[in-house]
């Protein structure tokens, strides 16, 4: 019985719960399972092929082997694992059942079928199939939802807090104000727009055969046309897009892409939980207290951002290996080497570390509410951020030493408040009306488009 306490990966182990979801694409039970469906959509789509002596497949025939698919569980994989012990093979293993398990299945034509499991394919032709397929419903029924769930609590957030004023800091310093709403809205808008860079990419396949030439197909049956047999089989009954020149392998720059477009989204992901993490150091926004938890085992009145650490922590896992994956996979000796196989395997990782960064982000930012008392106390404390302001304005009125003149007042290395501000400008020799300009600008108000 599976233990999540002995584990070795917590993704397996203390994250078990949240990474679960996965298990349907990327277990060894999963990964034998789309392999299977490759091969049983490819031996049906076959028996459409005039050329082929194969029996046509009638719709229950049809059914039949497409529930070999359905009804594949722990306990069909155990017997794949059983026979790849003898054949040391994962593929063939396979094959070989597929070979049974369609002699048992009671089909009138099982004998005639069974010459064509696996038909003129190498082990490629399946896996590299089956992971693109793999990947694509990881993101579309997974990670979309945990994008999706970070989206929502932004906008909430950023609509709540549209008109609420917040000092800036540019290079850590303060800077002139703009709103909370709107610097929320610049993830917002960033995160559609990587997710919509990452819509666009196809999802890549490799079938070809041997070296991808159909050399097999050929020689068996010259007057099909096999590759556009293949770009038929790929693009419509597996909805991928077949990469028609390749060796052995796929060349992987589609997945590249992809994994390099996931690394995108995280880097935005990232940045959004350190300025979290930044903005609850300054007050700005307060943790909500949940009873029974302790943030501390020594301190009693800690409340911590652990949600927005350990999405970081975990983003940067996934992204190590996102990079790990986009670099090295497109590399292969020749015509073949093995050292995708142990790395395509390692796929699943960086998006189950995703998605426990997605939950932890999503959780972090559904216990923070805006701190009204700490945000107008630094635009109070922070008069000089006004300079910019002024200056401007009495460049405007063609004052040509504005900026010293406002660089001389701010820069004393004393805050600046109202008063003293005020009073630089009644000391001036400005007209009714710009000294009322003036003097109306406010820390509060001084927030531009935001």
């Amino acid at each position: 019985m599976y233990e999540p306490l002995t584990a070795i990966a917590p993704i397996d182990g203390r994250y078990r719960h949240l990474t679960a979801p996965l298990e349907a694409m990327w277990s060894e039970v999963a990964f034998f399972r789309y392999r299977l469906h490759v091969e049983v959509e490819y031996l049906i789509e076959l028996a459409r092929v005039p050329e082929v002596s194969l029996p046509i497949l009638a719709l229950p025939d049809r059914d039949v082997l497409r529930s070999l698919v359905t009804g594949f569980d722990r306990l069909q994989a155990r017997r794949v694992k059983e026979i790849e012990r003898t054949t040391n093979h994962d593929v063939k293993a396979l094959e070989i059942y597929l070979r049974e398990r369609i002699r048992e299945s009671g089909l009138i034509q099982a004998q005639a079928l069974l010459p064509y499991v696996h038909f003129g394919l190498t082990s490629q032709d399946v896996n590299n199939t089956a992971l693109p397929l793999m990947l694509r419903d990881s993101i579309e029924r997974v990670l979309s939802r945990g994008y999706q769930r970070v989206l929502e609590r932004l906008e909430q957030l950023a609509e709540a807090t549209a008109r609420r004023p917040m000092l800036a800091r540019t290079h850590g310093q303060p800077a002139s104000p703009t709103t909370l709403g709107k610097e929320l809205r610049v993830f917002i808008e960033r995160l559609h727009n990587a997710l919509r860079l990452l819509d666009m990419l196809d999802y890549p396949a490799k079938f070809g055969g041997a070296t991808g030439n159909f050399n097999a197909h050929v020689a068996a049956f010259p007057g099909v046309d096999w590759p556009a047999f293949a770009d038929r089989f790929v693009g419509e009954r597996l909805g991928l897009m077949r990469n028609r020149t390749t060796t052995q392998i796929d060349h992987y720059d589609g997945l590249a892409a992809i994994f390099d477009a996931l690394r995108r989204i995280n880097v935005i992901l990232l940045d959004l939980a350190r300025d979290c993490w930044y903005y609850i150091g300054l007050d700005y926004f307060k943790l909500e207290v949940r009873v029974g938890e302790a943030g501390s085992s020594a301190m009693p009145h800690k409340v911590n951002p652990i949600d927005f650490e350990n999405a970081e922590g975990n983003l940067g896992l996934a992204n190590a290996l996102f990079d790990h994956l986009s670099n090295k996979l497109p590399v292969s000796r020749l015509q073949r080497d093995l050292s995708d196989s142990t790395v395509t395997r390692n796929m699943g990782l960086p998006l189950a570390w995703t998605l426990i960064a997605l939950e932890s982000l999503a959780r972090g930012l559904e216990k923070l509410s805006p701190n009204a008392a700490a945000l107008d106390r630094d635009l109070e404390a922070n008069w000089q951020v006004l300079a910019e302001a002024l200056q401007t304005i009495l460049r405007r009125e063609g004052h040509d030493r504005a900026y010293d003149d406002l660089k001389a007042l701010t820069r004393t290395g004393h805050p600046l408040d109202r008063q003293t501000l005020h009073g630089w400008i009644d000391a001036q020799s400005f007209s009714p009306e710009l000294t009322a300009e003036l003097k109306a600008l406010s820390p509060f108000t001084y927030i531009g488009t935001a």
